[in-house]
């Protein structure tokens, strides 16, 4: 696999390129789409086969016999991450978002809040909001760059009204891999105030060198209000799939969730299965032991280019492939930040206010792309800045 080899995407239905025009007035013709959260990497070849297989068959036909599925789920968690996990336990969703969703529907009501730790994935608070509940921002403290939680002052802000706290782990868009003391306050904090705790733990295979994620599941305690997310999605770059695990340890707290799935009629698609099945092996796992070194050279090289900028600092990233840009020292409104990033330099990023509290002065670049992209950014961005120098 050649992560170098440029994939041309203009005109196939790719929201990340053909959308970028109407979002940010940045054209797919010279503009380079950061902000999107999928790579501009093909699949590896175990996951084409599996597709390719499916096309030599010729009927697409309901999926049968999950074993297969749930046994390749099972064996990446527990090769992977140490985490065992029970066949029983495994829902399959249409995603992650709708997963986010289906937990909403199935453990709060209308006028009920969840917990956010701001800045974070901004389809959260969008599915809670559209659900008729309300987002309580807990915002993240930004200390000398990295975020870290503060649960002394997350408890002043309860009222009595919460019944679920989201936790993305690793943390989207800061890129932090969670300690074990952190999860564990996390747990402790979501049974002080009697909470189920969700966590959305879809990048946890995308590791800068030297980090190790912790599932949720390893935490003592909290099994009995854990709800586990995770996907194949985001490490294979096959989100058009759809595809995401929701992975409820405690069989009372599966019920509820099993009895939303059953009246909303939810059934995964064929095509997500056997992608899933096919990622989760020795071939997959080889390739993302590559992805990850190939990244983190992306990282390195991003980083340094943009904190080069006078007043522009890059969170340092432990996981995922979004760097999280601040660039409240340049002393510019946000406004006039953007119009250089979107205009002169051509380039489409995330805006931080999406993401919640704590964003409004980031921006978030994908930099899941050949080397020669990320250079030709980095590029871009220094001379929108050239004033600067």
């Amino acid at each position: 696999m050649s992560f170098d080899a440029p994939v041309n995407r203009r005109n196939t239905h790719c929201v990340k390129w053909d959308g970028m025009q109407s979002a940010y007035g940045v054209s797919p013709e010279d503009g380079i789409p950061m902000w999107v959260a999928d790579m501009e990497f093909r699949a590896p070849d175990v996951i084409q086969d599996a597709v390719q297989n499916m096309r030599d068959h010729g009927v697409y036909g309901y999926f049968g016999n999950p074993t297969p599925y749930t046994d390749a789920i099972r064996w990446w968690m527990q090769t992977r991450h140490g985490w065992q996990v029970e066949a029983d336990a495994i829902f399959t969703t249409h995603g992650l978002v709708n997963g986010t969703g289906l937990c909403v529907d199935a453990y709060t009501a209308p006028g009920d809040a969840v917990v956010l730790f701001t800045p974070v994935y901004h389809a959260f608070a969008r599915v809670i909001k559209a659900a008729g509940r309300e987002v309580r921002s807990c915002e993240l403290v930004n200390a000398d760059g990295r975020y870290e939680m503060d649960f002394d002052t997350y408890d002043t802000q309860m009222t009595g009204t919460e019944r679920m706290v989201i936790l993305c782990s690793p943390h989207n868009p800061g890129g932090r891999v969670w300690s074990r003391a952190e999860l564990q306050q996390v747990a402790a904090f979501a049974k002080r105030h009697d909470l189920v705790l969700v966590s959305d733990e879809i990048h946890h295979d995308l590791l800068m060198p030297g980090q190790t994620h912790i599932p949720m599941a390893s935490i003592d305690g909290i099994a009995d209000r854990l709800v586990m997310m995770t996907a194949a999605t985001k490490t294979f770059n096959i989100a058009g799939s759809h595809t995401g695990n929701v992975i409820i340890p405690d069989p009372a707290l599966r019920a509820p969730f099993a009895a939303r799935m059953h009246a909303l009629g939810t059934s995964p698609n064929s095509f997500g299965l056997h992608m899933t099945t096919a990622a989760y092996s020795a071939q997959g796992a080889a390739w993302v032991d590559d992805l990850c070194a190939y990244l983190d050279d992306n990282r390195r090289l991003f980083e340094a280019g943009v904190n080069a900028i006078p007043g522009v600092h890059a969170m340092p990233l432990e996981a995922t492939y979004l760097a999280w840009v601040d660039f409240a020292g340049t002393g510019m409104s946000q406004d006039e930040v953007i119009r250089r990033v979107q205009q002169d330099a051509r380039i489409a990023p995330n805006h931080g206010e999406t993401f919640g509290k704590g964003g409004d002065s980031f921006l978030r670049f994908n930099f899941g792309a050949p080397r020669a992209q990320i250079e030709d950014a980095v590029d871009r961005l220094q001379k929108a800045f050239a004033d600067l120098q």
